[in-house]
């Protein structure tokens, strides 16, 4: 019972910690854009995490439209927002899409995969 009551404090202080990380995906882009001759849109995200063991220099991010992904790059002079083109068919006015981040935190051992989806987003085309 005595050690019972030693270990306690340790281990919800465990609990504690572990349930204190949060990563978040922010989409940068505008919901609306106009369309044009190249077929090609922005998209842009950023990603925030308070999980001191994810490895940033891991981090793979992509576009997920229906079943294809589209690589996202790193953007200039900022470590957590990237950026991509994606294609629009012409007769299309409407596509959906989420931002996958795929990365590798430290662990015990090696370190472990994981990742992050966005929710649904939605992007609007127009013409002028």
């Amino acid at each position: 019972m005595r050690i019972l009551k030693q270990a306690l404090p340790v281990l919800l202080l465990a609990v504690l910690m572990a349930g204190c990380t949060s990563t978040a995906i922010t989409n940068l882009t505008p919901h609306q854009q106009f369309r044009n001759a190249s077929g090609l849109y922005p998209v842009e995200a950023a990603l925030s995490s308070t999980q001191q063991s994810m490895r940033w220099d891991s981090i793979k991010p992509s576009v997920v439209i229906g079943n294809d992904f589209y690589p996202m790059r790193q953007t200039q002079l900022m470590k957590n927002r990237w950026e991509t083109l994606v294609p629009v068919p012409a007769g299309k006015s409407i596509v959906y899409y989420r931002f996958k981040f795929d990365y590798d935190y430290n662990a015990f051992g090696p370190a472990k995969p994981d990742s992050k989806l966005s929710p649904e987003l939605r992007l609007q085309i127009v013409d002028k």
